[in-house]
């Protein structure tokens, strides 16, 4: 069964919906409960306390929605099966984050956990044959969707790092998906990004500059399984087998290029990665005089770049466009490397 864009749209709607009215519910909790982040260090840009618990919002609309729509259009076991095999790990990593944000936890015991799930969830794609753009070796299948998986729940955690910068960057990227996966004809990855895009957008009323409430590392992880399994299940069904897998790349190419600026500029200092700075996309780009608003808006532009990048990519077929962007995006590492930190 085929569904219309229209029905599509009236499900992100609906979502947006639900989402952009529970937000404000979850920041009175977060408030009443002393759940909030303070401006206690110098790496926060905020300059007054921030409620947590918008990730629980985005979870709860995402969950709602997706089962909702499975209710009214094919509740079949398979259909169930699929969605659950994304949402649960994506609701067991948002859990260990709400812990995280409420109680704190040490960086090697939710690497070890993300690496769990990340494990279960390559098992379930490999062995329900889902991935979208399998290398046809089983072993370099399951070691990388394991990495990628990982990588992005680190990747959108490390990014949200100011107001609307996570949110928005994903609601981008999902938009992209959305298109890829319509156009091809995936439903079940069509339904859930639609779903992404409202729930993030209806977050995004209170998460834009100056943020209201945040989505914490709850959200963070939940959004990392979330997008990581879709950029996996994607399938461009284009040919040669490397453009087709350039394409989950470029979709959350912004996350990924902030990660691996972090990341380097650590690594150049003798840090651990998971050490906190201000050596993040944003607070570079605020170095060059950019204010937060400014900032976060350039944030979004280059993740609609890079994911309209994408569906150009697949849309064309041409095999020249590749490393093309992605000679902008090592350019644009090059240039963001070169900003000195200020930790």
């Amino acid at each position: 069964m085929q569904y219309s864009f229209w029905q599509y749209l009236l499900l992100s709607l609906a979502t947006f919906a639900y989402v952009g009215l529970l937000t404000p519910l979850m920041r009175r909790i977060a408030i009443s409960i002393n759940a909030v982040d303070k401006p206690n260090s110098d790496r926060k840009t905020q300059k007054e306390a921030v409620p947590y618990l918008g990730g629980a919002a985005i979870a709860i609309g995402i969950l709602f929605a997706s089962y909702f729509a499975l209710a009214y259009s094919d509740l079949t076991k398979n259909n169930i099966a699929s969605a659950t095999s994304v949402l649960l790990p994506a609701t067991i990593l948002g859990i260990m984050g709400l812990i995280d944000d409420l109680r704190g936890l040490e960086p090697w015991p939710r690497l070890i956990m993300q690496t769990v799930v990340g494990i279960l969830v390559s098992l379930i794609l490999i062995i329900t044959n889902t991935i979208g753009t399998p290398t046809g070796e089983i072993f370099f299948d399951f070691f990388f969707t394991t990495v990628w998986i990982v990588g992005l729940c680190n990747s959108i955690n490390f990014f949200d790092n100011i107001d609307g910068g996570a949110s928005g960057t994903v609601l981008f990227s999902s938009v992209f998906i959305f298109v890829i996966a319509f156009i091809s004809g995936q439903i079940m990855v069509s339904a859930l990004s639609i779903v992404v895009v409202g729930a993030t957008a209806g977050f995004l009323i209170w998460n834009r500059p100056p943020a209201k409430i945040y989505m914490g590392d709850a959200g963070a992880l939940f959004l990392g399984v979330v997008m990581g399994v879709l950029t996996i299940k994607l399938d461009p069904n284009i040919q040669p087998n490397w453009l087709s897998l350039s394409i989950p790349f470029f979709l959350i190419a912004v996350p990924i290029l902030d990660t691996s600026v972090a990341v380097t500029s650590r690594l150049s200092r003798n840090l651990s990665p998971f050490t906190p700075g201000r050596d993040h996309l944003s607070h570079r780009l605020m170095r060059l005089g950019l204010d937060r608003k400014k900032a976060v808006f350039t944030l979004w532009a280059s993740s609609a770049f890079f994911g309209l990048s994408a569906t150009i990519i697949y849309v064309s077929k041409l095999q020249f466009l590749a490393p093309l962007f992605l000679s902008i995006w090592v350019g644009l590492f090059i240039f963001f490397i070169r900003i000195p930190h200020s930790d």
